[in-house]
């Protein structure tokens, strides 16, 4: 060992200092005093969000006029986050935009013991009084949970999602045209005998229950736009119209006009009484023959209507949110295609509206009109009617084309984007 370590073969290795490195003339350091910080435009932040001017508005405003939903938007976050609108009128940048926009959740639990930030635990007896507060605590809490939970008053509303019928929540007119088949690639003779079968289910309903004949010249955008002319007066024993029916009198008259208003009135008593049981008002042949339909449509639909009804259920359970229907069919036969497809408890009458004498755009503003405008308005459908009168109002619109827009405005409504 003596001799290796004086052999002149082996070297020491030791720190070797290099000469400073001097920078390169080629770059100069770079300025960001001209650099200013803040919030992206809203569709930035927000995958899947389309923003468009409104046609009215200045482009120099820089702030989105119309706000366009896509299917595209599917986030995966770990843990829910919460988006807030403004309270109304259109989006605006605030001065903490992260705190506008999402925030997570990260308040500690109410009922968290005191012995939980101690490195030790405490003695027997204060560890029993712990848990007796706590469970005391979470017994509060959970009074407290429940009754929040009651259906708000058209006041204390927040969030009013406004749907359309046809292609977004049910599917009906494209089993007729063949639109879906083609779409789906499905079989057009299946889906159109299907399409067939429930419409004529549907006009059944609407002639023999709900005066469809008396009324289809009669059309009201809402159930209660005649109900200043109607007096009151008792409608047993009168076919629930008072006698003569709504035809008779001279019609615009003071007492054609009573009878229109009993026949609406009438209407919406069987529309409230038979919403959980349409079975109810038909034969057993035609009871069988909708519960096949029901599941037949489902089926070749590949559960279009289940998934819808997981958003409307979503909103139904929120507090202060409430779903409101309106479409271009006409009000009788809407009502009709409600309770068929079973949705007569998610729409009260009240929230209904047929579009089709006055547009959906008028539809809108008497919506605005009723509810107020502090209330945020989210406009769900598939066709340019909804989508341009969501435009001219400045509320935000969630187009449903596949199944995937389901999908994915279920995940947004659970994780409080919308």
């Amino acid at each position: 060992l003596s001799l290796l370590c004086l052999s002149p073969s082996v070297t020491s290795f030791g720190p070797v200092s290099f000469p400073p490195l001097a920078q390169s003339g080629l770059y100069s350091s770079f300025s960001q005093s001209g650099q200013t910080y803040g919030l992206p435009p809203f569709g930035a932040l927000w995958p899947g969000v389309k923003s468009e001017a409104a046609p009215s508005e200045a482009p120099s405003t820089g702030q989105p006029g119309f706000l366009s939903f896509s299917a595209a938007y599917c986030p995966a976050q770990a843990a829910p986050l919460h988006y807030s609108y403004p309270s109304q009128g259109k989006p605006s940048v605030p001065a903490t935009p992260n705190l506008w926009f999402f925030s997570s959740d990260s308040s500690p639990p109410e009922s968290l013991p005191a012995a939980a930030a101690l490195p030790t635990a405490p003695p027997t007896g204060a560890r029993e009084q712990d848990d007796v507060s706590r469970r005391n605590s979470m017994g509060k809490s959970k009074g407290k949970n429940k009754k929040a939970e009651s259906p708000p008053t058209e006041t204390d509303l927040e969030r009013i999602f406004l749907w359309d019928l046809d292609e977004t929540i049910i599917i009906f007119h494209s089993l007729l045209t063949g639109s879906y088949a083609q779409k789906f690639g499905k079989d057009p003779a299946t889906v159109l005998n299907l399409g067939l079968q429930m419409e004529e289910l549907i006009f059944e309903l609407a002639d023999t229950h709900l005066f469809f004949n008396d009324l289809e010249e009669c059309d009201q955008v809402h159930v209660e736009d005649v109900a200043s002319d109607d007096n009151g007066q008792d409608l047993t024993g009168s076919g629930g119209a008072g006698a003569g029916g709504a035809n008779s009198g001279v019609q615009g008259g003071v007492e054609w006009m009573r009878k229109l208003a009993f026949r609406y009135r009438r209407l919406k008593e069987i529309y409230n009484g038979y919403k959980n049981n349409v079975g109810g008002l038909l034969s057993p042949i035609k009871r069988d023959l909708l519960l096949r339909l029901q599941t037949e449509i489902e089926n070749v639909t590949d559960a279009w209507l289940s998934t819808a009804l997981k958003s409307l259920l979503l909103i139904q359970g929120r507090g202060k949110c409430l779903n409101v229907l309106v479409t271009t069919t006409q009000l009788v036969p809407a009502l009709a295609k409600v309770l068929l497809y079973g949705l007569g408890e998610v729409f009260p009458i009240e929230n209904i509206y047929s579009a089709t004498k006055i547009g959906k755009e008028s539809c809108f503003e008497r919506i605005v009109s009723r509810f107020g405008k502090k209330v945020t308005y989210v406009v769900i459908g598939d066709g340019r009617d909804e989508e341009f009168a969501a435009k001219q109002h400045n509320m935000p619109f969630w187009r449903i084309s596949t199944h995937g827009d389901l999908v994915s405005l279920h995940q947004a409504l659970e994780l409080d984007f919308l």
